[in-house]
């Protein structure tokens, strides 16, 4: 996605939080460093059962480090995955704040469109549109099916996503969730387990000079 740039950006902070059931791992790094990732990995293996576990724990290591290292990439506000207790990831979560200052943020009808917008992928088919209302305040949500160009542009894979625009009342970025799966046989578990974690989430303003938490799915 992306917002006409117009301006210097927001200087907003919050704190972005969620009350996530069991199976999210929260992958938000601050420097989005691999070392950073590997010590991640190993606090979160540590936590697992091995016992339910159907693949090696040295391979939910490794997805982990290699999740979060490119789920931070950008820096985004905060980043999760899911994963079963059997150790297979299902989807990612990302969340991302955009504004620019002296720029009026846009309405849910204007942001429809660049919520399907996508730097290496196509939209294909006609996407699911609904307009919420939900405790971070009014919102848009889109889903639909990706066709996501491969690396080196050697074909393309099936993906599919949601994505949510958030407004709070109380600030004056746009806040957008974005949840993004492979497995398309499992849509409709994942697409519950999205709604219900966005009917959780907390966006709280911040004064200036604030530090937000980090702890249990949130990142200034």
């Amino acid at each position: 996605m992306t917002v006409p740039d117009d301006g210097p950006p927001l200087d907003e902070r919050f704190e972005c939080c969620f009350d996530f059931q069991p199976g999210w791992i929260d992958l938000t790094l601050r420097e989005g460093t691999k070392s950073e990732a590997k010590a991640l990995a190993t606090e979160v293996v540590n936590s697992l059962n091995p016992l339910g576990l159907e693949i090696e724990t040295s391979a939910v290591f490794d997805d982990i480090v290699e999740r979060a290292v490119d789920l931070n990439e950008d820096f985004p506000t905060l980043a999760a995955a899911y994963y079963t207790e059997a150790g297979e990831p299902l989807a990612n979560l990302m969340v991302d704040s955009y504004g620019d200052e002296g720029v009026p943020r846009p309405s849910r009808e204007e942001v429809q469109s660049l919520l399907l917008e996508w730097a290496n992928a196509q939209v294909i088919g006609e996407p699911q549109v609904e307009y919420l209302q939900l405790p971070a305040g009014p919102a848009v949500r889109v889903q639909a099916m990706l066709q996501v160009k491969r690396m080196l542009g050697l074909g393309r894979k099936l993906t599919e996503f949601i994505r949510y625009a958030v407004l709070p009342s109380d600030m004056q970025s746009l806040i957008v969730v974005t949840v993004t799966w492979e497995k398309i046989a499992r849509t409709e578990d994942i697409t519950a387990l999205a709604d219900e974690a966005v009917r959780t989430l907390r966006i709280t303003p911040l004064a200036s000079g604030g530090s937000a938490d980090v702890a249990n799915g949130s990142r200034e």
